[in-house]
């Protein structure tokens, strides 16, 4: 569920090019080259405390068929359940409590050749609840939520969250990137937990 992203940067860029040319400017381009990898695969935590700027992310609604206790154990899965290959080489488990887990989440980039990693904690509220907090990645803050809520044979989620940057202008027109790429990675796992749950809830 939670989401690594693919950002261009194109503000940093624009900078960069503007850049005079001579072994300075090479020194000051690597380092900023540098500083993009860094931001886009996450192992840069851009963390100022300074300069915070927020959106929103959704909400989205997706209505399901199928058992809200069936969504539930569709999204905590990966992170409660046993893991399989395939869900290890998206998600990996680093702690483990009675209601929340500390997860890494891994998105392949550049064809990959690069991984994007956030690490967040995920807390579970069963059956109706599911939130994610950024410890580290391409951002400041992010803090989400999955809803649950039904009538036993069908489930309506809705998703919601906030994205924060710091760095006043410059880190909101990233946070602005982040978030479109951020909701794409969102939108797909909710079609995916939709597909999964309905599948489940007609083999019951």
């Amino acid at each position: 569920m939670s989401q690594a992203v693919v950002v261009k940067g194109a503000w940093v860029m624009a900078w960069l090019g503007r850049v005079t040319v001579g072994a300075a400017a090479v020194a000051v381009g690597g380092g900023v080259a540098a500083g993009c990898l860094g931001l886009v695969s996450g192992a840069l935590a851009p963390d100022l405390g300074v300069g915070r700027r927020t959106r929103r992310l959704g909400p989205r609604r997706v209505d399901i068929a199928a058992p809200r206790e069936v969504v539930f154990d569709v999204i905590a899965g990966p992170y409660l359940g046993r893991a399989t290959r395939a869900t290890r080489e998206k998600v990996r488990v680093l702690e483990r409590g009675r209601d929340m887990v500390l997860a890494a989440h891994f998105t392949p980039l550049a064809g990959g050749r690069l991984t994007a990693t956030t690490v967040e904690t995920v807390r579970f509220t069963r059956p109706e609840r599911v939130d994610f907090r950024l410890v580290r990645g391409p951002v400041a803050a992010v803090a989400e939520s999955i809803l649950l809520t039904g009538d036993g044979s069908g489930t309506r989620l809705v998703y919601a969250g906030e994205l924060g940057t710091d760095g006043w202008a410059p880190g909101e027109r990233w946070g602005q990137a982040v978030a479109r790429r951020w909701e794409d990675t969102v939108a797909a796992s909710l079609s995916v937990i939709k597909r999964e749950a309905e599948r489940r809830a007609r083999h019951a």
